[in-house]
This record gives structure tokens, sequence and C-alpha cells, in this order.
């Protein structure tokens, strides 16, 4: 497959990084290994032992697991979303993040429904999901949305490397037989014909419009198990645009600090540029203004309406013996500091914007931990409150250890997908001062060619 001088050298950049795994690629990845191995001990232990190994109880019956789902799955769909996005409306400045998007969302879907595994006391009735589902219950949908999900993702995301996978077929790359045979197994004979480009641009088009509303409607139905409640926290109105909002804010964070860490390891300044930290730095700024909002028409509705139940759960959040310094981390981190970074010229550089980004996804994943534990350590009834052992959550070794075990499996597929396919996509970039004129062209030629066929 023929490329351009601009697409070829940003190949050349990059081919070292599929020809060779890297002393510091596998000293990362033993890393992660060990990590995993680790949760694989943890795992072990539950098991064995049953649920009494993690701080889980009666009334706290979800901890950091479900708190990991709703951050991951989070991420999936933001990735989802955005790389949805930058690809209808053809963004310039975008092509070069889309598969770093695309990459997120593939790898979170994998490692959060792993997490909703971890809180099933019983592996051995894990079919009975899908021989008994309720069709009224909301985690069935949720279920078979996700399954749905996964699959748009996959091939999302494969259909926009079937290009990049017929380049490595074809440059003659200094690898493996067994690797070069997947590259032409995976490129399906794909040699840039019309008719080919046709194909492949009106699925990628039809994904693309699948996959935004379908990543919507995932997003509102994981928060609809918590708002058809009537525990308070959960029983929201706004719930539904809250997850969602949620999820674009940690998951554009993510995205900026995947950004700086492949920029800094595999030295592609010209590719990830001051402008894309910039521009996405924007768009934090205001989906951070967003989140900042439902936030506080949260506190604020609970606090003002002063029921009993809800008041316990607003004042165990900004009390500072019990979850009062969590809640002004979540804010202050997650919110505030972030707009100041990116609104001041002097902090709107690539560091400071990747180091609060960096901040702000742990404040995220702060504030999943407050939707959920507080909630749970207020009983519904006065007799729960003696059973004190029973109410008030402390996650244990365990459940920290399979939940790092996560985030490096979550570090080692990103480490090992790199090592497959180029950070940057090579057959769709466009020399950075012509950015619109080869795509609107040859999008020109085709949608000619099918008016005419049809």
């Amino acid at each position: 497959m023929e490329l351009n001088t601009y697409q070829q050298e940003a190949f050349n950049y990059q081919r070292s990084n599929i020809e060779k795994f890297g002393k510091k690629n596998l000293i990362w990845s033993v890393f992660f290994l060990l990590w995993i191995l680790a949760g694989g001990y943890a795992l072990y232990l539950q098991i064995s032992k049953g649920h009494v190994v993690t701080g889980m109880r009666d009334n706290v019956v979800w901890g950091l697991f479900i708190v990991n789902f709703i951050f991951f799955i989070g991420l999936s769909y933001a990735g989802a979303i955005i790389a949805g996005l930058l690809h209808l409306f053809k963004v310039p400045w975008g092509k070069p993040i889309i598969r770093l998007a695309q990459m997120m969302t593939v790898i979170s879907v994998i490692v959060g429904p792993i997490f909703i595994l971890l809180c099933v006391g019983r592996f051995d009735r894990l079919h009975h999901l899908f021989i008994y589902p309720r069709i009224q219950s909301p985690m069935t949908w949720d279920v078979l949305a996700i399954m749905t999900y996964f699959v748009g993702s996959i091939l999302f995301l494969y259909m926009a490397l079937i290009k990049d996978f017929a380049v490595y077929r074809d440059a003659g790359l200094n690898i493996p037989a067994w690797k070069q045979k997947l590259y032409k197994i995976l490129a399906i004979g794909y040699r840039g014909a019309a008719s080919q480009k046709r194909h492949l641009i009106i699925s990628q088009n039809l994904l693309a419009i699948i996959i935004i509303p379908l990543s919507i409607i995932v997003s509102s139905i994981l928060s609809w198990i918590f708002g058809m409640t009537l525990r308070p926290g959960w029983h929201s109105t706004i719930f539904g645009p809250y997850f969602v909002l949620g999820a674009l804010y940690s998951g554009c964070g993510v995205l900026i600090v995947a950004m700086w860490v492949y920029r800094r390891m595999y030295k592609l300044d010209s590719y990830f540029t001051d402008k894309h930290f910039t521009n996405l730095g924007y768009c934090l700024m205001v989906l951070s203004a967003g989140y900042g909002y439902f936030t506080f028409s949260e506190y604020f509705t609970d606090w003002f309406g002063s029921a009993k139940w809800d008041s316990e759960v607003i004042n165990k959040l900004f009390n500072p013996a019990q979850y009062g310094w969590w809640t002004l981390f979540a804010n202050l981190v997650g919110i505030i500091i972030p707009i100041l970074i990116i609104a001041i010229p002097k902090t709107r550089k690539p560091n400071w914007i990747a180091l609060a980004s960096f901040f702000m996804v742990i404040a995220l994943w702060v504030k999943r931990y407050l939707i959920i534990v507080p909630t749970l350590e207020t009983p519904a009834l006065p007799m729960e409150d003696t059973r004190a052992a029973y109410v008030k959550y402390s996650a244990t070794w365990p459940e920290w250890a399979l939940t790092f075990a996560g985030i490096a499996t979550f570090f080692l597929f990103f480490t090992i997908i790199s090592k497959f396919v180029t950070v940057v996509p090579v057959s769709g970039l466009e020399e950075p001062h012509h950015p619109h004129a080869h795509d609107h062209h040859e999008q020109t030629a085709i949608q000619k060619e099918v008016i005419q066929t049809a």
C-alpha cells in the first residue's frame, strides 16, 4: 500500500516500536505482571475463603470493585464518544489521537467488567445470569448493553486499523514470520482500491454513528441501576447525564495523560504537539465546568431538601471526621484546579495540563467511591446501626491488590498493543498545513461514485 511522504515519515519513525519490544517496555511489562500475580493470589483467597476476606458485608455490599467497574467502563464510553466525534467531524488535529481513544475504549471495556465478576460470590453459578435472566432487572439490560457495546468497540477499532495492517504487511518489517502472517490476515486483502476505500469509509462512518449513541445509552443504563433505587445520593433524575458527563471528563483526562506518556516514551512530539494538549485542555475545562455544575446540583438539592436520610449522607460527605477531606479533594483537585490551570495562559502547557489531568483522574475515582460507599453506610433501619462492623466499610488488602492488578492489566494492554500497531495512525495522517486536502478529495470522489451507482 502506497503512502505519501508525511505518512511514510511517520511510519519510519514508529516502525522500530513494532520491530523491537525494547528493554524499557520489558521492565514495565514484568512490573505489571507482578502486580497481576499479586492480584491472582488475592483472587485465590477470595474464591477459597469467600467474601469474608473483603470489607463487603450485609450493608455495604459494594466496595472498591464496583467503584473500579464504574470508573473503567466510563473510560471506555468516553473513548468511544471522543473517537467517534473526531472521526465523523473530520477534526484535522484529532487524527493522531483517535487511535489512543479507540485503544482506551477496547482495553477499558475488557478490564471494567472483570470487577463485576469479583463481586460475584459463586462463580459456579455465573452462567445462571444468562440462563435465568430477569427481563425487568436493569442489571440484565446492563449486561446485554455492555456485550453489544464490546462487539461494536472491537469492530470500530479494527476498521480503523485495516489500512495500517496493509501498511505493516507491505513494509518489509524485521519481524517474526507469525507476526507478518498475522498482519496479512488482518489486512483482509486491502490494497487501497477505490471500492475498498468506499466500503471502509462507509463502514467506519456507520460504526461511529452507532457507537456514539450506544455509549450514551449504556452509560445511562448503568446510572439507572443506582437512580432507580430510593437510596439517598442515588435516587436522582440527573444521574444519567451526570454519569455520561463524568465518563467523558475522566476519559478526556486519561487520554491527555496517555498522550503525554507516549510523547515522552517514543519521542512523538511532532504528532502529539502542544496544540493537541491545548485543544484537549479546553475540552477538559468545559467538561470540568459542566461536571462541577452537576456536582453542585447534587449536593445543594440533597442539603436543601433536609430529608433525614439525605441529610445523613450529606453530613458524612462534609464531615472532616468521616469523608470531608475526601470530598474536598474530589472537588478541589477534580474540578477547580484543572479549570484554573487551563484558564491561566502561563500554566496552559503540556506538562501542567497532563499533571492536572493525572490528579483529576484520581479525584474522579475518589468521587465514584463517594457515590457508592457513604450511601451504603447509611442504614435504612435504626436497628442496623447497632452492628457497626457491618455498617462501616474498610477495604482489605485483597481488594486493593485486585484493584492495582486491574490497573496493571490496563497499562499492560496498552504496552502490548503498541508493539503490534503504531500509536499514531499512519494511513490517516495528512500534512499539518493541509489537514483537509487529501481526505476531502477522497471522500468527495467516493460520494460521487456512490451517487452514480445509486
